[in-house]
């Protein structure tokens, strides 16, 4: 028993010190500023609940409003992050964004019918604005057309799977929709209520 512990010690003292320099990247670095783009949004609350408070409304109108906003939203991030760099006026935009988020809460609470032209146009100047913001990660060293491909990309994949999802919650049957379309309603009351809270946070800060 004595003989193997010696043994373990010797075998864990020579790992030890035969261990070389471990190396971090942050994860731009190490696989490349497409995902740097693609994971930046995701980092901050105020894009993951707008995004998916959008794919929620789209979703609960149904395939028809929908469609559209697949190619709107992300065409409108590029746009909006490629106007910003061009420009070179970036701004987190926190008050815009709950003002957003307490709009697309109020919407699905109330259920309420929206042209597809409405929503598409309002999905396009929110990714516009959610663009400019993240231009804001866009440091001298970054790949330009990268980062913008997987913020667009973040965008299409965040906003499709939600409203697919919410249409299949929706469901097609009369019966599960009554109840179904009830808790829709209810987290649109309480992403209003975030968006209340985040423009608070916003005046304060």
């Amino acid at each position: 028993m004595m003989r193997r512990s010696r043994q373990a010690g010797v075998g864990a003292l020579f790992l030890l010190l035969s261990a070389t320099n471990a190396k971090a990247h942050i994860l731009g670095a190490r696989l490349g500023d497409f995902y740097a783009g693609a994971a930046h949004p995701l980092t901050d609350l105020k894009d993951v609940t707008l995004w998916v408070a959008l794919g929620m409304l789209a979703g609960s109108l149904g395939a028809k409003q929908t469609r559209p906003l697949l190619l709107l939203f992300p065409f409108g991030l590029a746009i909006g992050v490629t106007s910003a760099m061009a420009l070179n006026v970036t701004s987190e935009g926190a008050l815009f964004a709950a003002g957003a988020l307490v709009l697309l809460g109020a919407l699905l609470a109330a259920a309420a019918p929206i042209p597809v032209v409405a929503l598409g146009g309002f999905a396009l100047v929110l990714a516009m604005m959610r663009g400019a913001a993240n231009a804001a990660a866009i440091g001298p060293e970054t790949n330009r057309l990268l980062f913008v491909a997987g913020l667009s990309a973040a965008g299409y994949v965040v906003v499709t799977l939600v409203s697919a999802a919410t249409l299949a919650f929706r469901g097609e049957m009369a019966d599960a929709r009554a109840w179904r379309s009830i808790a829709i309603r209810a987290l649109g009351s309480w992403l209003a209520a975030l968006g209340l809270m985040m423009g608070g946070l916003a005046l304060a800060s």
